[in-house]
C-alpha cells in the first residue's frame, strides 16, 4: 500500500509568511488545504483516535499552521496536538535571561496595578500586547474573565529583535524581524544566536520540542528573551522556510507522533 502524503491545513486567508510555508510544503510533497476541515473532505471523527501504525509511518498525518482561533476550532477534530510554552514560562525564567521583572497573574489582579507595565496574553492575542499606563486600562470583567492569566512586565525597549525557530532544544533557523520597534527583516545577528545557546542550555527542558522564541537586544547591548510563541501560529520572516516548516510540522501534528515529554506542552482549549 502506498503511503498517503502528509497534509498541512491552513486558514482561508494567508499572510505572506504563511504563503511562503505553503509553497515550501507543496515543493516537499505535502498536500495543502486552505480552508476549514469540514469543507475540504478531511476525515473528522467525533473522538479522534490516531492509529499508531499510521502515525509512525506518516500515512495521511495532518498538521496545521494558523492563528489560535482557527487552530482551536480545527485541531481537536483532526487529532492534532498543538504545542506551546507554559503560560508562566517567561515569568519563571531567571533575570539573567529576561533583564526585567515579569509576573504571571490573573487579569483581575492586574487591574489593581497603578504603574506603567507591559501586559500581554501568554499564548495568544486575546489581551493586546501593549504598555498600559496602569491596570485600569485593561479590558474589564465584562469583556474578559477576571481569572484569565496575563504576563505583566517592566517596560524594556529593544533596539533589535530576532525570531528563533527552536527544534529539539537547538536553534533550527532564525532571522531578524524588528529594529527600533518597527518591522525590519534580515539575518540573525551572531549575538542573538550566542544568547540563544546559553538560554537553551539552561531552559530547553522547560519548552516543547518545537517552539518559537523571540529575543532582543537593548541600547546597552544586553540580550533578553522577548517571549515564546507557538511555532504553528508564528511567522517565519526571513528564516529558512524549509527549516521553519520543520518546526511548524512538529509543533502541530498527530497526537500519536508526540514524544512523551511533549505531552506536558499540549495546548488546552480555552
Amino acid at each position: 500500500m502506498t503511503d498517503l502524503p502528509r497534509t498541512l491545513v491552513l486558514p482561508p486567508r494567508l499572510t505572506a509568511s504563511a504563503r511562503k510555508l505553503r509553497d515550501t510544503a507543496v515543493r516537499r510533497g505535502l498536500r495543502v488545504v486552505e480552508s476549514g476541515a469540514a469543507s475540504v473532505g478531511l476525515s473528522v471523527p467525533e473522538s479522534p483516535k490516531p492509529n499508531p501504525a499510521h502515525t509512525r509511518q506518516g500515512e495521511g498525518a495532518v498538521h496545521l499552521h494558523a492563528g489560535p482561533s482557527f487552530a482551536d476550532a480545527v485541531a481537536p477534530a483532526l487529532g492534532i496536538a498543538l504545542l506551546e510554552a507554559p503560560a508562566d514560562w517567561l515569568a519563571r525564567l531567571p533575570y539573567t535571561f529576561t533583564r526585567r521583572e515579569i509576573r504571571a497573574m490573573p487579569i483581575g489582579e492586574a487591574h489593581r496595578l497603578r504603574r506603567p507595565a507591559f501586559i500581554k496574553s501568554p499564548n495568544d492575542k486575546s489581551i493586546p500586547a501593549l504598555v498600559y499606563a496602569d491596570g485600569s486600562r485593561l479590558p474589564g470583567p465584562d469583556a474578559v474573565d477576571p481569572r484569565t492569566v496575563v504576563l505583566v512586565s517592566d517596560v524594556l525597549a529593544f533596539t533589535a529583535e530576532y525570531r528563533l525557530h527552536v527544534l529539539d532544544g537547538a536553534v533550527h533557523t532564525a532571522s531578524q524581524y524588528a529594529s527600533g520597534g518597527r518591522l525590519r527583516l534580515g539575518p540573525a545577528a551572531p549575538g542573538a544566536l550566542a544568547f540563544a545557546r546559553d538560554l537553551l542550555a539552561a531552559a530547553a527542558a522547560t519548552l516543547p520540542s518545537a517552539i518559537v522564541v523571540d529575543v532582543g537586544v537593548d541600547d546597552e547591548g544586553r540580550w533578553a528573551v522577548v517571549e515564546a510563541n507557538a511555532a504553528w501560529g508564528s511567522g517565519c520572516y526571513d528564516a529558512d522556510p524549509d527549516r521553519a516548516l520543520d518546526t511548524v510540522l512538529r509543533s502541530a501534528g498527530p497526537v500519536g507522533e508526540l514524544a512523551p515529554p511533549d505531552h506536558d506542552f499540549i495546548r488546552r482549549r480555552p
